[in-house]
Order: C-alpha cells, then structure tokens, then sequence
C-alpha cells in the first residue's frame, strides 16, 4: 500500500535550513498495523503528514495504492486523501462548535453523501463507538475517552483503507487508553491499515512491526507478531 523511496523532507527558512526527514525508506502493506517509535523531534509527525498526504515531501518518492504521489498538487492530495485516508490525533481535533453527530458526520459532507445515507452511517459507526448516547452534546461536555472515541468514529466513518494514528492515546488515562488500542486492533483486524506514532511501548507492542526513527533516519525495524497478507 505504501512505499516510500529516499523520502527527504527540509524546512527552509531565511537563516536555518533543518532536515526533518532524511532518506526515508519505508514498506507498509495493506493491513498491517506498524508502530513509529523515536525521540521528540526525530521526525515522526512530518513522517506521518507526508504519508497522510497534507504534505508533500522535498526529493523522494512516495507510492500510495499503486500512485506516485510526491508531486501531486494540494487538490490531488486533497482527493485521494478524503475517501482513503483517516485521522486520530492526540489532542483530538474535534470542532467545539459541532455536536458529536455532527463532528462524525463530517468527512461524509465533503464526499457529499446523500443526507439519508449519511444519517444511517453516523448512527451506525457512533453505535459501533458506544458513544451513541452523547450524539448530541458537543465535545466540551465529554470526558477525554469519549472525545477520542468521538475522534476514532470520525476517522473510520469514510471506511478508509488507512488509518494515521498520532499518539492516540497520549491525552488519555491507562483505561481509557487500553480501549482505543482495543479498538485500533479490532478495525486492523477487518483489514484497516494502520500506522501509528508513539511514544509508548506499551502501545506499541499492539503492532506488528514498529519502526524506530532518529534525526530523520529509520535506524531499525522490529518485527513484533507475524503478519499474513
């Protein structure tokens, strides 16, 4: 699903030139669940922009379902990225202004379902959530789970083939934590490619390979449970 080839990415200012990723070499096939390990600032976030598409990288090659993407222009990106392509972000990203429905029903705006399926697929995923109940309070009003799980729905509600995952269960308590990881490994399980960033080992032993990044490079990968195409 994803290959990534030389992947260099370098942000320029008029004084200070960084590199934030460095020859990037990276396989994920489709339905693996990969962990991205590494210190503060080694590159793990820009790593997972250039591959969710809201970033193209400097030099390099990036293949995603069979297309070669790096050079794609931000509607090309914006495209491919809107039916492929969820999101779960650590500080959740929730629209305060917006009821839960009304964040999860989102995504479905911009690929303009009709209103009566979207009705059904919200109801559907926030069931699915065990947040159906809280449909139509806005996201101040719940905890941090529920916030998450609210953010978990929104991003499978497009059935997507991947999901980006950036320290998903770094706002949370351990409990509330272990049931987005369960939740994670259950949707992998039905096929959905993952790739997630974190900072704790204990996630991702939940993967089948985690890939340790510093300063910009992969510096090593380790496989954790087999994986079977």
């Amino acid at each position: 699903m994803i290959k990534t080839m030389n992947l260099t990415k370098v942000y320029r200012t008029d004084e200070v030139e960084t590199t934030a990723l460095n020859n990037v070499n990276v396989n994920v096939a489709e339905g693996e669940f990969v962990a991205i390990m590494g210190p503060s600032g080694c590159g793990k976030s820009t790593l997972l922009n250039v591959l969710g598409l809201l970033d193209n990288p400097t030099d390099g090659e990036y293949h995603f379902n069979g297309h070669e993407v790096s050079k794609f222009k931000e509607r090309q990106r914006t495209n491919l990225r809107k039916s492929n392509i969820g999101f779960i972000f650590q500080s959740f990203n929730l629209i305060d202004e917006l009821t839960v429905y009304e964040n999860v029903e989102l995504p479905l705006l911009y690929i303009k379902m009709p209103a009566s399926e979207r009705s059904k697929q919200v109801n559907k995923v926030l069931d699915r959530m065990k947040i159906a109940h809280r449909a139509k309070h806005f996201p101040q009003q719940l905890s941090g789970g529920q916030q998450q799980r609210v953010a978990v729905a929104r991003a499978v509600i497009t059935n997507p083939k991947l999901i980006l995952a950036d320290e998903p269960t770094g706002n949370l308590d351990s409990a509330n934590g272990e049931e987005v990881m369960t939740m994670l490994t259950q949707l992998n399980s039905e096929g959905t490619t993952i790739i997630m960033v974190t900072h704790s080992p204990t996630d991702a032993e939940y993967a089948h390979r985690i890939i340790q990044l510093f300063d910009g490079h992969v510096v090593t990968e380790n496989i954790k449970k087999e994986f079977h195409l």
